[in-house]
């Protein structure tokens, strides 16, 4: 079992769902247990919501039953929210999910996570997704 879990943005969870997108290794990694997705149900109420937006209602009940019936996700309940993420508040969920689950880092390309960087406590590390596509490419070869 992957000793890495990480905490995927939506707009990242969305680019990496196509087989045809750059990202793809990405939704492939979590597949091949590569890393531990964590998630709260909060969390995946944004990802039905925003791939049902995107794509379709048949899509985005897929893809949840996918991530909810895979041995590599951990759910996550978290007890405390620490609201650091002023600029927009909703991305706090996956913050709080992070931290409540000694997370490796988020992988999000909104800049509203930059905050995350002058913070030293909780310290949670934010990765660009091309960023994170590297890290899985290199511990590949």
């Amino acid at each position: 079992m992957p000793n890495k879990k990480i905490v995927l943005d939506t707009n990242c969870l969305l680019a990496s769902i196509s087989r045809r997108s750059n990202a793809y290794p990405v939704w492939k990694g979590f597949q091949e247990g590569r890393y531990i997705l964590c998630v709260t149900n909060e969390i995946l109420a944004e990802y039905e919501e925003m791939i049902a937006r995107l794509t379709s209602t048949e899509v985005a009940t897929n893809v949840i039953r996918m991530i909810m019936d895979s041995r590599h996700v951990e759910f996550i309940d978290t007890y405390y929210h620490w609201n650091l993420i002023t600029a927009d508040p909703d991305d706090n969920k996956f913050v709080d999910c992070a931290f409540a689950a000694g997370a490796t880092y988020i992988v999000s390309d909104d800049s509203h996570f930059n905050v995350l960087r002058d913070i030293t406590f909780p310290q949670i590390f934010v990765l660009r997704l091309k960023e994170f596509l590297e890290t899985l490419k290199k511990e590949n070869t």
